[in-house]
């Protein structure tokens, strides 16, 4: 399976540039679902941040599904990979 990468970036309330990535499906190119998704993610986390938007999260490439991708989409419909100041 594929899925395509959606490289976002969102502004943390400390100043600092969070950086992941959100993967879909790639039959997925609904922008509105996924930064539902990024939202979703964001809820969770234990810091403050500023509301992500289309500005912030881009199409990026295609790329094959590792397993883990895969358990990810079969209970949640997406994935993350965390890059920089996510934690």
């Amino acid at each position: 399976m594929t899925v395509s990468v959606w490289d976002t970036y969102v502004k943390r309330t400390d100043g600092k540039l969070m950086h992941f990535d959100i993967l879909v499906p790639s039959t997925l190119n609904d922008e509105l679902i996924i930064l539902n998704f990024g939202k979703t993610y964001l809820e969770n986390k234990r810091f403050k941040t500023e509301n992500i938007s289309i500005k912030a999260c881009n199409f990026c490439h295609i790329e094959r599904a590792t397993d883990t991708v895969l358990q990810d989409l079969k209970h949640k419909r997406f994935s993350i990979i965390e890059l920089e100041n996510c934690h």
